[in-house]
């Protein structure tokens, strides 16, 4: 998928040096009024939506306190398949072009969603790393996050840990042997916080972080609520694994390619494949039809 020419203010090379040794990057105030004003509008239209809801569905997650007059959304799952404007915003417009430009050439689009992160006491995210949730080929997939509301100290911000994408993979199982989707608190106690880096900012502000950093955020006791739409991405050469986590239930725009072409290479074990082309849409051939070059 082509990208939409935009006025962005495109990491440099020093941005890029940080983020390979740090794991994240911040910029305030990166998205233009305009195309913020786009996104708020997108997401205030779910909030009248959820009015009508008693129970969360497939698309509107929602706290069990929500109701008609006192709305209380966790998540909007998948907006890019859901407003046009998360789906131009994600696929053509600045979080595309920030994620080629960060993974430097053409990326694959992998999931979306809008934390909401409610006021007076939204609910926490608990310490943990993305990757777990939906492995890939290789540890490029990040995640751009987009401020819809200033975010203060107070609202729950999120909080990296610098260069924690480097170390260890956390099993994130309860003790039951469940999926817990955190970090156990043993593991936890372990981590300095004082080493934490809280990303506030004011609207428009962007966060991008790699799939192996630890990352969180504590309840929001503001009275006002931290919408923060995120979007992940990988290299264009990097494959989700089916039959794990999220991977395959991510939507129909779930690997899409987008500033460019995949060439189907990919490194498994140290030896490269040159893979057949993409036919999850179209349907695959037969190998007779491939090897008569049958049309």
């Amino acid at each position: 998928m082509a990208l939409a020419s935009a006025n962005l203010n495109l990491p440099t090379d020093s941005d890029l040096n940080r983020y390979e040794q740090r794991g994240y990057l911040h910029f305030e105030g990166f998205i233009d009024d305009e195309t913020l004003s786009g996104l708020q509008q997108a997401a205030a239209e779910f909030i009248e939506l959820s009015r009508g809801l008693q129970t969360s569905n497939r698309m509107l997650d929602l706290e069990p306190s929500h109701t008609a007059t006192n709305p209380r959304i966790r998540r909007l799952n998948s907006p890019v398949e859901n407003h046009e404007a998360f789906r131009k915003f994600a696929l053509e417009g600045p979080a595309a072009e920030l994620a080629c430009a960060v993974l430097g050439g053409p990326v694959r689009y992998h999931h979306s969603k809008l934390n909401f992160k409610w006021s007076d006491g939204g609910e926490e995210i608990k310490w943990h790393q993305d990757i777990q949730f939906w492995p890939h080929t290789d540890f490029t997939p990040l995640t751009i996050g987009v401020y819809l509301a200033d975010v203060d100290d107070v609202m729950g911000p999120m909080g990296v840990l610098p260069g924690s994408h480097k170390g260890r993979l956390y099993d994130q199982y309860l003790e039951s042997g469940e999926w817990g989707g955190a970090m156990n608190p043993d593991d936890v106690a372990k981590i300095n916080f004082s080493d934490m880096e809280w990303l506030t900012g004011p609207s428009g502000s962007v966060t991008v972080h790699n799939c192996c950093m630890i990352h969180g955020s504590v309840p929001n006791n503001s009275p006002n609520p931290r919408p923060l739409l995120l979007q992940t991405y990988s290299a264009a050469n990097s494959y989700p694994i089916a039959h794990i986590g999220a991977n395959g239930v991510t939507g129909q725009l779930s690997g899409t390619v987008i500033g460019g072409a995949s060439d189907q290479r990919v490194i498994v074990g140290g030896r490269q494949i040159v893979g057949a082309p993409d036919w999850s849409r179209a349907g695959a051939p037969t190998i007779f039809g491939s090897q008569q070059e049958e049309e």
